[in-house]
């Protein structure tokens, strides 16, 4: 009975060892259950998951990243894998499936060696050994690439996108991301500010209707309230920030009128006070007026807009506060908070400026702007918002891929040809091990090949006799030796131009290995109270 009553008897330290294993089996089991609910989406063959939000919004998409982050998770140890998703994402755009993968593939194998009674400090410190020996491996068959050759990035590029629902697409929409990354990039910079591209949605035709634009543009037509122009040819634009409308007062006031004499007195000052601050406008040589949205009051009044019109100055009004250092970046006009510093020095210039109509409604598109290879803008159509919606991930993903290359200049197979040399690799050196740390060695370099297996198996193919074969031909030297989904069978990866960047398989491996490390080192999962 003193056993039960005291802490320190045989009954409680087997109760805590026991609390220890359940916990982490716990968080084991909901991790591998994140990672087999987007296994099935890598790959060009992998399937696409439906997304159905509590508004009844729905999404259509194989991207990893965009699942998780749509997918509602309650277990802290699930949140953990989805929050590596978003890490990926932000390190390198790419791999947001394959990181998740890989760690389920990790946790698997550090469940089986906890099972047979190996400390999870030793598991944890051979994983990362394995971690780092895995980028020295990946480093060694990367082949360097200079930014300059467009066919190289352009090969990444595709097969980024062939993964994606819109990849018979992928011949249109490589060159267009490609085009733009050049387009923005500091060959003296080793990064690419995806924020000097901007994508626009245009709902109507098809994704073979996808351009490139050398300017801006707005997703809404110009103000045809008084008639105005929409079209302007060598356009002097200003961007506003101020109400082009009737004073109001700071407080909450009411103006008492008893007879139509101050009632026309009223009006006729409105008028004029309007009539002075266009007239200051077009005494500049503005012909071009972006005026940005507010959200204490109309912006504009319809008796302005009427003298701008006559004024044969084109309006374009509702211009959200986000997009205004990217059209000052591009124009090369500056924000003016109020008509006294409205000056010619803060215009910007563009040689047209004309207004578009589509199925999905009219747009305005400023092309010829003088700060060419600041900014571009890319108008993703679609014959309807899913199509389109995953045409803006897809190209923001290619875009990444083309970031990942200027951040880190080195390519390397794909088709799970670098998880099969890594693999080898990684049980060769499990041999010069001896004791735990060869068995953790050895099971942190098979967890690589379920890559490999998984894009075999999405494909329809027989995974077991195509990861043997694969295995078997890297074994003879073969290293761009990979699963070509198309022919379903082992052939140089490299030959067939499925590349990818060395930034977004390194980053996949320690970001996977990190969690799965962070995983094993939870003993206990205390409850706070709020």
């Amino acid at each position: 009975m003193a056993a039960l009553g005291g802490g320190s008897g045989p009954s409680t330290q087997f109760s805590e060892k026991d609390k220890e294993r359940d916990v982490r089996a716990s968080n084991f089991t909901a991790a591998r259950a994140v990672g087999d609910a987007v296994r099935t989406s890598l790959g060009p063959r992998g399937m696409d998951k439906m997304i159905v939000s509590p508004s009844k919004d729905v999404t259509i998409t194989n991207d990893g990243a965009t699942i998780l982050e749509k997918m509602e998770v309650a277990h802290p140890a699930a949140k953990m894998l989805v929050e590596l998703s978003k890490a990926q994402d932000t390190e390198a755009g790419d791999g947001t499936t394959s990181v998740v993968v890989l760690a389920s593939a990790f946790v698997t194998a550090a469940q089986q060696l906890t099972g047979k009674g190996i400390h999870a400090t030793t598991i944890a410190e051979t994983f990362m050994v394995g971690a780092k020996k895995a980028e020295s491996i990946l480093e060694r068959v990367a082949i360097s690439i200079d930014l300059t050759d467009r066919e190289s990035l352009l090969k990444s590029a595709i097969t980024s996108l062939n993964s994606k629902v819109v990849s018979q697409y992928s011949n249109l929409l490589a060159p267009i991301s490609v085009d733009a990354a050049l387009r923005i990039m500091d060959p003296t910079d080793n990064n690419i500010d995806l924020r000097d591209i901007k994508v626009v949605p245009w709902l109507g035709g098809t994704i073979d209707d996808t351009e490139l634009v050398d300017g801006l543009v707005f997703t809404h037509k110009a103000v045809h309230t008084a008639g105005g122009p929409t079209r302007v040819e060598n356009a002097k634009i200003g961007l506003i920030q101020f109400q082009l409308s009737s004073p109001k007062t700071n407080m909450d006031n009411s103006l008492a009128i008893s007879n139509y004499n101050q009632m026309d007195r009223l009006l006729t000052q409105e008028r004029e006070y309007l009539l002075k601050m266009c007239q200051v406008i077009k005494k500049t040589g503005c012909n071009v007026l972006l005026i940005q949205k507010s959200i204490l009051r109309d912006a504009v009044s319809d008796l302005s807009l009427s003298f701008l019109a006559k004024m044969k100055i084109l309006v374009v009004k509702d211009v959200e506060r986000e997009d205004i250092e990217f059209i000052c970046k591009t124009v090369g006009c500056r924000p003016i908070a109020s008509i006294e510093s409205f000056t010619a020095d803060r215009l910007g210039t563009a040689k047209l400026v004309e207004e578009m109509h589509g199925p999905g409604g009219g747009l305005v598109k400023i092309s010829g702007v003088p700060n060419t290879g600041k900014t571009v803008t890319i108008i993703v159509r679609g014959s309807n918002k899913l199509v389109i919606d995953e045409a803006e991930r897809s190209i923001h993903d290619a875009l990444c891929v083309i970031r990942s290359l200027v951040k880190k200049k080195a390519l390397i197979a794909g088709g799970g040809a670098p998880e099969a040399e890594i693999s080898l690799q990684l049980s060769n050196y499990a041999k010069v091990l001896t004791g735990r740390q060869a068995y953790c060695m050895r099971a942190y370099a098979e967890a690589f090949e379920l890559i490999p297996y998984t894009l075999a198996e999405n494909a329809g193919l027989n995974p077991i006799a195509i990861v043997t074969e694969l295995r078997n031909r890297h074994a003879r030297g073969e290293k761009t030796a990979g699963i070509n989904v198309r022919k379903g069978i082992i052939s140089d990866i490299l030959a067939e131009n499925v590349v990818q960047p060395l930034l977004v398989s390194t980053s996949a491996i320690n970001l996977a290995t990190e969690t799965v490390v962070m995983l094993l080192k939870i003993d206990d999962i205390v409850v706070t109270r709020n």
